[in-house]
């Protein structure tokens, strides 16, 4: 039998014929790698951004050019030739544009630190008065944070200064707590301590002294460790400290003296004065600011266990001690978080009070100022500046606060 022979008109595969290169699979490799994937993101992300930023400089750039005008910071030096109608720090119109900046970052932080101190204050108590037994004592206060917290900051500005405060009566008629403080339409006046030394060396002294103290407990804290008492050294070291406060504070007192507000002619002179619209934005972001804070406190205090409430009155501690030493401790761990961004927004939102006419930085710098320079971009950039550094600052200092009070796992 003859078998037919087939003959192979295939040819063989040749070898890698059909498969990926090398090349190829590096670079799927590459896409399908978390860590690789995201340093491509992240450099086409920068790439986006600084593309972004060029266009906005370019764009300004050319639209100065079309304006003849020049970008840069020598209008600081110029004189600025304007009045400010409040001011912690010395100023006056022959005074250059820089000191106009300076004068509105320190108005605006006295305003915004004054508000975070005084909010938190009101707003803490409330948050607790919120988790009250007694139904009257919480509904009053959550009925304040619903009220105060749903009305726009701005229109509560306004209404403190054009109804409360502007209807004060006039300087005349002012009330008034004997000799020492006045109030009336145009603000706040109080008496003063005036010093024939300068006050920065006061401060010196102060902090001079606080640091002797400070050194000489650490001194003695070695042999309290050990014998449970202080050393004689230690008694003759405080008698000396007492000597040199004593005789610092008869310096200073008898370097002191009293600057009593009086009526001259249709105003007061002598004393400090607080004009009436830091009053206005003074109340209305401190009310409202509390009320946002009162939430804060109140869902941190519900963050802890029922138990705690309950062991802390089995042991006999009354409700003030077991807020003070059990429960405020442990919900301050949840509470500093979103108190961080009420604190951020303080600051911020004092640029509100631009409306009422406060010397705040808005005020004297974006607005006055801009105007008579045509700055804009260099202004805006200054003001944002601050902003972003202030906030930042806040934020550091009460995220490093807020590390230091969380449990540390060991």
């Amino acid at each position: 039998m003859i078998q037919s022979s087939t003959s192979k008109s295939q040819k063989s595969p040749v070898k890698g014929a059909g498969l990926p290169s090398s090349a190829t699979q590096k670079r799927r490799s590459l896409l399908n790698n978390d860590a690789s994937r995201a340093v491509i993101l992240q450099a086409f992300v920068l790439m986006l951004a600084l593309f972004g930023l060029w266009f906005l400089f370019a764009n300004a750039s050319e639209n100065l050019n079309r304006l003849g005008m020049t970008f840069g910071f020598d209008f600081l030096q110029v004189t600025a030739g304007f009045n400010i109608s409040w001011s912690l720090i010395p100023y006056d119109p022959s005074m250059s544009y820089w000191r106009v900046f300076f004068v509105g970052i320190v108005n605006t932080l006295v305003l915004s630190f004054c508000v975070i101190v005084v909010g938190t204050l009101i707003g803490t108590l409330v948050g607790i008065l919120r988790l009250s037994e007694n139904p009257l004592v919480s509904q009053l206060a959550r009925w304040y944070v619903e009220i105060v917290r749903n009305v726009p900051l701005l229109i509560q500005i306004i209404f403190w200064f054009t109804v409360v405060f502007s209807t004060l009566p006039a300087p005349r008629e002012s009330y008034h707590l004997g000799e020492w403080f006045f109030l009336n339409n145009r603000g706040l006046y109080v008496t003063t301590v005036q010093s024939a030394v300068s006050w920065g060396w006061v401060l010196v002294l102060v902090a001079g002294l606080i640091l002797l103290l400070y050194g000489l407990l650490r001194w003695s804290k070695p042999y309290y460790a050990l014998s449970g008492s202080r050393s004689s050294g230690f008694y003759i070291g405080l008698v000396v400290w007492a000597l040199l406060a004593s005789w610092a504070l008869w310096f200073f007192v008898n370097a002191m003296t009293l600057s009593v507000p009086s009526l001259q002619g249709f105003n007061f002179s002598g004393g400090a004065y607080l004009p009436a619209s830091f009053g206005a934005a003074f109340v209305a972001m401190t009310v409202y600011r509390s009320a946002a804070i009162a939430e804060t406190v109140r869902a941190g205090m519900q963050s802890i266990d029922r138990g705690q409430h309950e062991a802390a009155f089995t042991i006999g501690f009354s409700r003030v001690q077991s807020l003070r030493l059990i429960l405020i401790p442990q919900a301050i761990r949840s509470i500093i978080p979103p108190m961080t961004n009420s604190w951020l927004t303080s600051v911020k939102d004092s640029s509100l009070a631009v409306a009422i006419g406060f010397p705040e930085l808005v005020s004297v710098f974006m607005q006055t100022s801009m105007n008579q320079t045509g700055r804009a971009i260099e202004i805006i950039f200054m003001v944002m500046g601050f902003y972003i550094f202030i906030s930042l600052l806040i934020s550091y200092l009460l995220n490093k606060y807020n590390d230091s009070v969380q449990y540390k796992v060991r």
